[in-house]
């Protein structure tokens, strides 16, 4: 890694961080790099969160841990700087160390973050409900409202005109539709969950925009994209 890159506080590129070493257990998604290490009890995945959390503890570093039976999910950002750092990818190769110590594999089949969007002519003007319904805060740009420890993050955009770019190149939006589910999935896992869906009977509206999204829809014509990190 360059010395720019390795400045614990600069906000690494999608490109920067996919080429990283190390970091094979890990994958880029909308809020930060995730892995999932399939523990296979709940007792090994406890001890692997209590190694992890001491770690962070040392770093003054915090990820995002789920813990279920099978499995522990681990998502790292930098939220002091929005995106990641240099700071996130020295904790992830520890996790994963700690990981392969405790013979833990890791599976990046089906890693996936989801967003929902809500298309309206005066997004700035709809955060403060949907933060007090949801119990959340207003993003800075008061356009999104961001993800708690429960629910994932929502936000609102201006359907595309016929003069916007680059969304003069795309289909108009469904008049139909205003909500629309953003499914984040790594980089090397969108053309095939573009397939799957196909497969299953869905239709592709738009890939002006591929490799960082494909509009789909479903059989009634509702609209969801498939979001990578490429191209970014």
């Amino acid at each position: 890694m360059s010395d720019a890159a390795a400045d614990p506080k600069r906000k690494l590129s999608a490109e920067e961080v996919r080429e990283a070493p190390g970091l094979d257990d890990w994958r880029h998604l909308a809020s930060g790099i995730r892995a999932r290490f399939r523990t296979g009890d709940f007792a090994t995945g406890l001890a692997l969160v209590d190694r992890i959390g001491a770690a962070a503890e040392e770093a003054d570093h915090h990820p995002d841990i789920t813990l279920t039976y099978p499995a522990v999910v681990v998502t790292l950002a930098s939220h002091d700087v929005g995106g990641i750092t240099s700071r996130d990818l020295d904790l992830a190769r520890l996790v994963s160390g700690f990981a392969a110590e405790a013979g833990v594999g890791a599976d990046t089949s089906g890693l996936v973050e989801l967003e929902a969007a809500l298309d309206s002519t005066a997004p700035q003007h709809l955060g403060d409900f949907y933060a007090a319904l949801l119990g959340g805060e207003v993003g800075e740009s008061r356009d999104w409202v961001e993800a708690t420890d429960q629910v994932p993050s929502l936000w609102f955009q201006s359907p595309p005109g016929p003069d916007d770019e680059p969304g003069a190149e795309l289909p108009p939006t469904n008049p139909e539709q205003r909500w629309h589910l953003d499914v984040w999935v790594p980089h090397d896992e969108g053309e095939r969950r573009l397939q799957a869906v196909l497969d299953a009977g869905g239709t592709l509206v738009s890939d002006a925009e591929a490799p960082s999204y494909w509009v789909v829809a479903d059989a009634d014509g509702n609209r969801s994209c498939i979001c990578t990190r490429l191209g970014r």
